[in-house]
């Protein structure tokens, strides 16, 4: 049995998650909703960070190693009905080295959200500090260049299927949008990206491995917690405070 050790908000992890499930490949969860010690996450990777695949004899970390790993080793799915299949590679032949660029950069734009958001639970918010602004202007030209490679409103960045890439970009806007970190993705300017988060958020994977929202004090620990980080957003919800208040 594939065994998968992740924390819950990361959307590196959510993306190897979703791959899974689109490959319908079963995985045993290994989860934390925060950090473990040092000592623990040693136990499983020299890098201290997750996800990590367990995959019969083979253990893999780093979550662009995991998804070439998936995408390559794994047969494609059936597609769900009336959706685009997963594609069949990680990269395309005589497209790699823009397929890897784009991965690359997928990588770069999660390390800067993640770091805006780790920062901000330490108490250091990204209008206050010179790096994590710098992040978070970053970001905003990474989702214009983004915006500048995807094909169209009706495909991802690779013509009629779904990428690795696309699920990747995704996860990232999605965790943008279940965290209070004073960022977005949004703009008028970036029709192609609007489209390709809201057909992501149809698929069947996407919904089984829901986007929960986090702030300090939550814990998923009960169904109803889980159901209303599920709902909640940047833009809609009571805060976890008035939500617990009001129960």
């Amino acid at each position: 049995m594939r065994k998968l050790f992740f924390t819950t908000g990361s959307p590196f992890a959510r993306a190897v998650r979703i791959v899974l499930v689109e490959k319908g490949l079963d995985f045993e969860r290994e989860e934390t909703f925060t950090t473990p010690s040092v000592e623990e996450r040693a136990r499983i990777t020299p890098t201290l960070q997750v996800p990590a695949l367990i995959d019969g004899k083979l253990t893999l970390w780093d979550s662009a190693v995991i998804l070439d790993y998936l995408m390559s080793a794994y047969p494609v799915a059936a597609a769900p009905e009336g959706m685009q299949p997963l594609a069949a590679g990680y990269v395309r032949s005589g497209e790699e080295w823009h397929d890897k660029l784009v991965l690359a950069t997928l990588q770069t734009l999660g390390v800067s959200t993640t770091t805006v958001s780790q920062l901000q639970w330490s108490g250091i918010r990204h209008e206050e500090n010179s790096h994590a602004a710098r992040c978070a202007i970053r970001n905003q030209h990474l989702f214009d260049w983004f915006e500048a490679q995807l094909i169209g409103t009706a495909d991802g960045f690779v013509p009629g299927v779904v990428s690795a890439q696309d699920i990747l970009l995704a996860c990232i806007c999605q965790f943008i949008e279940t965290r209070p970190l004073r960022l977005s993705w949004r703009a008028p300017d970036r029709p192609k990206l609007a489209s390709l988060i809201a057909r992501m958020e149809q698929r069947p994977s996407f919904q089984e491995e829901a986007a929960l929202w986090w702030e300090p004090g939550v814990t998923y620990a009960t169904a109803a917690e889980v159901e209303w980080a599920k709902r909640k957003t940047i833009y809609s919800g009571p805060a976890f405070s008035e939500w617990v208040t009001a129960r």
